[in-house]
This record gives structure tokens, C-alpha cells and sequence, in this order.
């Protein structure tokens, strides 16, 4: 059973859906799924602290650290930063980085520093033993 992380913003209505989506393909796949947004920090530190900050930042980087692969929601060159970081860290550390673009648009950074970019629909067919690689087709700022 492959360890992913799933790298994804989830503030708005919009991508939860989309995450909720993409969850729901990986574990049909039978993936060992670590998404931040199922697994927050302990409820007792006050969100917005810096304590809050801190083990919210080091349980993502051992996260990432303790996949083999790195799943990022893409949104398009709206990018949230976080997401965005984690993907750069991933890349860093080499971690293979599946990309599903659900938006219309990409920023070159994060399309390249991708093994595979797919979309939403591809996923559902993707091979995560083969973990073939494609390049982003699409419109790119």
C-alpha cells in the first residue's frame, strides 16, 4: 500500500469539493491517504497561535517525509501558498508530485516540478505502481 500525501487547498466550498473528490479516488485505489484537512492539530491549541503554527508546519513536513508520493489539487495559477510550498518541498526531497489540475491555467513552477500532471478525470485511470509522467498541456503563465 503506497503513502501519499494529499497536498490541497480546502477554504472555500469549491476545493473541499474537489479534495473530497480526489480522496475518494484515492482510497478506491487503496492508497494510505495523509490529508492535513482530515487531520488537524489537537483541537486544544487556539488556531491562528503560534503554537498552532508551528505543529501545524513540522506534522505537514513529516508527513510529506513519510509518503512516497505527493498528490498536489491545483487550482491553477490561483494558487494557495501552502499548497504550493508543500509541492516545492516535495519536489526538493524527491518525491514524485501528481498534479491534478482543476483549473483552467498553470504557473510553470508548479507544472514542471510535477512528475505527472493530469486532471481529475485521468486520475481515475492513473497507475500509481507505474507512475507514468506527462507534461501539462495547457495554457502556462
Amino acid at each position: 500500500m503506497k503513502r501519499v500525501y494529499l497536498a490541497s487547498p480546502f477554504f472555500n466550498d469549491k476545493e473541499i469539493e474537489c479534495l473530497e473528490q480526489v480522496e475518494k479516488i484515492l482510497a478506491e485505489k487503496g492508497l494510505k491517504v495523509f490529508s492535513p484537512f482530515r487531520n488537524p492539530i489537537d483541537e486544544s491549541v487556539e488556531v491562528g497561535s503560534r503554537q498552532w503554527s508551528i505543529e501545524t508546519f513540522m506534522d505537514d513536513i513529516k508527513h510529506i517525509k513519510w509518503a512516497e508520493i505527493v498528490v498536489g489539487i491545483y487550482h491553477g495559477n490561483y494558487s494557495d501558498s501552502g499548497t504550493a510550498w508543500e509541492l516545492g518541498y516535495a519536489y526538493a526531497t524527491d518525491k514524485p508530485v501528481i498534479l491534478v489540475h482543476v483549473g483552467t491555467n498553470s504557473n510553470l513552477m508548479v507544472h514542471e516540478g510535477s512528475h505527472a500532471n493530469i486532471t481529475l478525470e485521468e486520475l481515475k485511470d492513473y497507475d500509481f505502481d507505474q507512475l507514468a509522467s506527462s507534461f501539462y498541456p495547457g495554457e502556462m503563465l
